[in-house]
């Protein structure tokens, strides 16, 4: 007998966990500074090593963003499908793969944090929320925080899909 809440739970956590360490350990310097790059707010890297700067533009704000995204997916994918094995579940793999490719893809639109055009600093600014996305101040980040909110609703969405069809032993 399957107990979809317990599942969903066990996946959530287990989803969370590995967007955590997507986000956190995975993630190179590199995309999380370049991911939100575009033309007209071009960013300038500086690798940490050589400490040779490079100017980056929307073409490898995307890649950096697509970068992230597929390693962050893989990191969610693999953690998830352990703790999954290790806990008698099977997720059934269209759940899995339709789980997976929500939280992708709400993270690329998230993550593409182009200055004023943005989807979440769009949506704070259309929500009155556009003061706190832009605090950086009192040790607050708002655009850190309403990112983080963004990407715990998307993977709650994606765990409630994972669910679908899954079985326990």
């Amino acid at each position: 007998m399957t107990h979809r809440p317990a599942v969903f739970a066990a996946l959530l956590g287990l989803t969370r966990a590995g967007s955590a360490i997507g986000d956190f350990w995975i993630q190179s310097d590199f995309c999380a500074r370049v991911k939100g790059a575009s033309d007209d707010h071009p960013v300038t890297y500086q690798d940490p090593v050589t400490e040779e700067k490079t100017t980056h533009g929307t073409a490898d704000g995307r890649k950096a963003c697509l970068q992230h995204c597929l390693t962050y997916t893989a990191t969610q994918a693999i953690v998830a499908g352990v703790g999954a094995r290790a806990l008698g579940i099977r997720v059934h793999p269209a759940a899995a793969a339709a789980a997976l490719a929500v939280s992708f893809g709400t993270h690329y639109a998230a993550d593409r944090r182009v200055p004023g055009t943005g989807l979440l600093e769009n949506i704070a600014t259309r929500t009155g929320k556009g003061g706190f996305y832009k605090l950086a101040d009192f040790g607050m980040n708002g655009a850190f925080h309403l990112d983080s909110a963004w990407h715990h609703g998307w993977e709650t969405v994606a765990a409630v899909i994972a669910t679908t069809k899954a079985t326990t032993q």
